[in-house]
């Protein structure tokens, strides 16, 4: 059988404008057409490698990349063909773990890798959704690693959960219950599968859900810690029933966030009575860490 051609667009540059692009195409993309992915070669050169699963639009790639780097930027991008069938694999290969605290985020390639005292989070590369090289990713993964050693938490609830990673990372490194939803359907059945490759399945509820419209998703709360790792719009509707949902003392990880759009962000939970307690900045995107403070203790 002959294997239908796809394509892979490239772009050699250095290590800041590979990651902002990554993130950005990452962001713009239909993710189940394209993976994107920043990684250095074995010659110590940075590029950009955009995966497509169909025939790309070259200009829209070619804006995109304009938009983010420039003009040189946008001119030197390369497409060629590639065979179908390592389509994601091929992206992913160059990618190295991902160190974030305790946790690493690696694919199968680098299982090897993982130190034996890290929390080690394997990302499926058929169902590659997130590897844990965005910036959104890693600041949430960061919030929760200086969280999980500083007080306990119960349970957890990761909306927007994508490829499942902050839904993981909480189970493994917490071993609490997680629900994890998301609208898209092919990303919770993704996640399902990357949380079973995981072991962290038995702990994990997954929802194909919008938002916080789903029974089970009340049901489980309140919660001590919500992650939102989305965008700006979503997160700006989602304030009042997140809210909702928090438990006293209970903490908010927003993310999906340029730093331009954080305070936007911040003021809408600061009227829910949240307070913000960090911010976190990782290549071009912005991670708040928020609290909904505990009850007044009685006199």
């Amino acid at each position: 059988m002959t294997e239908t051609p796809t394509v892979v667009a490239r772009l050699l540059c250095d290590e800041p404008t590979a990651r902002k692009l990554a993130g950005l195409l990452g962001e713009s993309l239909d993710a189940e057409d394209t993976v994107c992915s920043a990684f250095e070669g074995d010659d110590g050169q940075w590029q950009v490698a955009i995966h497509f699963r169909n025939a790309p639009d070259e200009a829209a790639v070619r804006a995109l990349v304009k938009l983010a780097a420039g003009d040189a930027a946008a001119a030197a991008v390369t497409f060629e063909p590639v065979a179908e069938v390592d389509w994601v694999a091929q992206s992913l290969a160059g990618l190295s773990p991902v160190r974030v605290g305790r946790f690493v985020v690696h694919g199968a390639h680098d299982r090897a890798r993982v130190p034996v005292n890290a929390l080690g989070i394997e990302i499926e590369a058929a169902l590659a959704f997130g590897t844990g090289h965005h910036g959104t990713t890693r600041g949430c993964l960061l919030a929760l690693d200086a969280l999980a050693k500083r007080q306990r938490l119960g349970h957890v609830l990761d909306l927007g959960t994508g490829s499942g990673v902050l839904a993981m990372a909480a189970a493994k490194r917490l071993h609490i219950p997680v629900v994890a939803s998301d609208i898209d359907k092919i990303a919770i059945i993704a996640a399902h599968a990357n949380a079973r490759l995981n072991r962290a399945a038995p702990l994990i509820h997954f929802v194909h859900a919008p938002g916080t419209k789903a029974r089970v998703i009340a049901a489980a709360g309140p919660y001590d810690l919500i992650f939102a790792n989305i965008l700006l719009g979503p997160l700006l509707r989602l304030a009042v029933p997140i809210r909702r949902l928090c438990a006293r003392g209970a903490h908010v990880v927003l993310s999906g966030l340029l730093p331009a759009q954080a305070n936007a962000a911040l003021a809408i939970y600061r009227t829910q009575g949240l307070i913000l307690q960090r911010r976190i900045v990782l290549e071009g995107w912005a991670t708040l860490v928020l609290r909904n403070p505990p009850a007044r203790a009685r006199r």
